[in-house]
């Protein structure tokens, strides 16, 4: 090899030793990377792996701490995992010992829970499964309960997955309006008035038998709901003896919509019906009315029966035409008149010589004429009552005012009696007697029932709302805007209606004594409300005159000056707003105002402000039963209420409290 070939040799080594000097440098700096980005990557997947432990520990956390029981079974029912709700609500620690879900299963609901289960297994998920379930200590539950399938990465199913909520209070609750319902609607399909509630459109909504006996239509109420009411009114005016005049008025109450009541008709086989009409309105939408009829036959022919008996008294004592008796002191019948012989059923011949007291005294009743007989002699007047026996051997009460006969001497010679026959007047104080008790059992049964009504008609409002809230929690974030303001509404719904049956009971035992009176500081009282109210800024309350202690029921005056004084703060307008609450006191009463500079009301509204449900505003505050409570706490002291009122100026409630000595 020649030295020049050598040379190029040694410069190519040179050459491919530089090249793998620097190729080892690049491979030293390639490696570092490599090294620099595995690390990095290391460090990832450990952030990532605690990220993923964090989000599986917050999951694990929630399915944990849920109101509801979650609850996992594996396809054979066999449970793999309850939360501590899940565990609270069967009354099993599935870590001690194995459970399997138709061991929780009600024995009536078994079928129900395996096609539900199939159901499950085919469709992957359902909702809104009900069915009782026993606990551990065999306690029986109804549940409510949303389950779907838990696949693997393969989309294979591998166990299923639900959540469970007690819904036995629910259920209680609705059974408990149900019943009411049914309580209700037997209530009406009994009632001795008849009962027809009609829609706008003049189809029959609710009718009861009653009806049906009235108007003589020979089917069930129930088959004339939804039956149009316009043909019948003229295919049944020919029961009523002027049958054209029964259908134009029919048809002119229809069209002025306002309560009509106790319009009498008279029907051709001389029953006589009083008819009620009473418009129902939602807001200024009206949804229909109802008719009510009720006989009152017998009242009106009793009451003219009574009345000619009144006019036949009467008449009667103007003319003396009562029954006088003349005796002597051995009760030896000297003289009778003729209403007397009618009275007793004798004929004067029959009377005249004989001894009253053998011929109609009953015999418990001797021991009377006896000492009545004692009295006269020492010449005393009275009246007392009598029983006796007429000819017809029929029981009587007499009304004797008995007086000592004289002589013209002055000598006491015998007695002259005047009687009256009393016996229909005593029947019919008893009878008062007993409609009066029956009356005050129906208020009180009544007074019951509103409190029993109001609590049956809250706790399911209560429930609604509670489910409203839980739906919200369950969907926060999958629910749009639109469906929570709609659910919204159905809160405030639900709070309007449960204060309106509030205002409903408080209305219906605001006029009723309590007999709990005491001595009230109505200062105190008043002091107390406005410092307990919410008073906007602008507004400034006073009492001009230091109140009065008064008698009567704390309860109910702070009733009355709360009304009077949210109001005066809720119709405020001015800028400058003031209440005053002044009193003035006279010889029977107190009087008591609550002066305003709000709004004004106008004067045609005056006497309409106290009836209940009348309010003058669309607010959704204002219930219109404030003032009719009101007024029936101010009727109840034997007080009154008015006011006095300027539109834009203001308004002066005035109100009177009896004195009590």
């Amino acid at each position: 090899m020649s030295q020049e070939n050598i040379d190029i040799l040694l410069r190519t080594l040179e050459r491919e030793k530089a090249a793998r000097k620097a190729a080892e440098k690049i491979l030293e700096s390639k490696s570092l990377e490599l090294y620099l980005l595995s690390e990095e990557l290391k460090n990832s997947n450990t952030k990532l792996e605690t990220l993923l432990d964090e989000k599986l520990s917050q999951l694990e956390g929630i399915f944990e701490n849920i109101v509801d029981a979650y609850v996992v079974i594996d396809l054979e029912g066999n449970v793999m995992k309850f939360n501590d709700a899940a565990s609270e609500l069967f009354g099993y620690d599935i870590n001690k010992e194995p459970l399997n879900v138709m061991n929780l299963v009600y024995k009536d609901d078994v079928t129900y829970a395996l096609s539900s289960f199939s159901n499950l297994q085919e469709k992957g998920f359902f909702k809104d499964y009900e069915a009782r379930i026993y606990t551990k200590s065999h306690k029986v539950k109804w549940v409510h309960i949303n389950a779907s399938v838990v696949y693997d990465k393969s989309k294979k199913p591998i166990a299923a997955q639900g959540i469970v909520r007690d819904i036995t209070e629910s259920k209680i609750s609705d059974k408990k309006l149900k019943e009411s319902e049914n309580r209700l609607a037997t209530l009406i399909q009994n009632l001795d008035s008849a009962i027809l509630l009609e829609d706008e459109h003049r189809k029959l909504v609710l009718t009861n038998h009653k009806f049906c006996e009235f108007f003589k239509i020979p089917v069930s109420p129930e088959l004339l709901i939804g039956q149009d009411c316009s043909n019948p009114a003229n295919e049944s005016k020919l029961m009523f003896d002027n049958p054209d005049e029964f259908v134009t008025r029919i048809e002119a109450i229809l069209a002025n919509k306002t309560m009509v009541l106790g319009d009498e008709i008279t029907m051709v086989d001389g029953t006589i019906l009083e008819r009620d009409f009473i418009p129902i309105k939602n807001g200024d939408e009206y949804k229909g009315h109802l008719w009510t009829y009720k006989n009152v036959t017998l009242s009106r022919t009793y009451r003219k029966s009574l009345e000619a008996q009144k006019q036949k008294y009467s008449s009667i004592i103007a003319n003396m035409n009562l029954g006088l008796l003349e005796v002597n002191n051995n009760d030896e019948i000297l003289l009778v008149n003729q209403s007397f012989c009618e009275m007793s059923g004798y004929k004067e011949e029959e009377l005249i010589g004989k001894k009253g007291s053998e011929i109609l005294l009953l015999e418990n009743q001797s021991e009377i004429i006896e000492k009545e007989n004692i009295k006269r002699l020492k010449g005393e007047s009275n009246s007392y009552e009598l029983k006796v026996k007429n000819k017809a051997n029929e029981d009587r009460i007499w009304l004797v005012s008995g007086a000592p006969n004289y002589d013209l001497s002055g000598k006491i010679v015998g007695s002259i009696g005047i009687h009256l026959d009393v016996t229909d007047f005593k029947a019919l104080e008893k009878q008062k007697e007993l409609i009066l008790d029956e009356l005050e059992k129906r208020n009180e049964e009544l007074h019951e029932y509103a409190h029993i009504v109001s609590h049956d008609l809250k706790s399911p409002l209560r429930n609604i709302d509670a489910l409203v809230s839980w739906i919200k929690e369950d969907n926060k974030n999958k629910l749009d805007a639109i469906t929570h303001q709609n659910l919204e509404l159905i809160e405030k719904t639900l709070e309007n209606m449960e204060n309106l049956i509030s205002n409903i009971l408080a209305y219906s035992s605001s006029g009723t004594s309590q007999d709990n009176d005491e001595l009230v500081a109505l200062d105190e009282i008043v002091h107390n409300i406005i410092k307990v109210n919410l008073i906007p800024e602008n507004i400034s309350i006073s009492i001009l005159n230091k109140l009065p202690m008064i008698y009567g029921d704390a309860t109910k005056f702070q009733q009355l000056f709360q009304n009077l004084i949210s109001n005066a703060i809720k119709f405020s307008d001015k800028e400058n707003g003031i209440v005053e609450v002044d009193y003035i006191e006279t010889e029977t009463h107190y009087q008591f105002s609550v002066k305003d500079n709000g709004i004004g009301i106008e004067k045609k509204y005056h006497e309409k402000i106290f009836k209940i449900f009348q309010s003058l505003t669309k607010r959704e505050d204002s219930t219109g039963i404030g003032l009719s409570i009101t007024k029936k706490i101010v009727e109840l002291y034997h007080g009154k209420i008015w006011l006095d009122s300027q539109q834009g100026i203001g308004t002066t409630f005035y109100f009177t409290i009896e004195k009590k000595i």
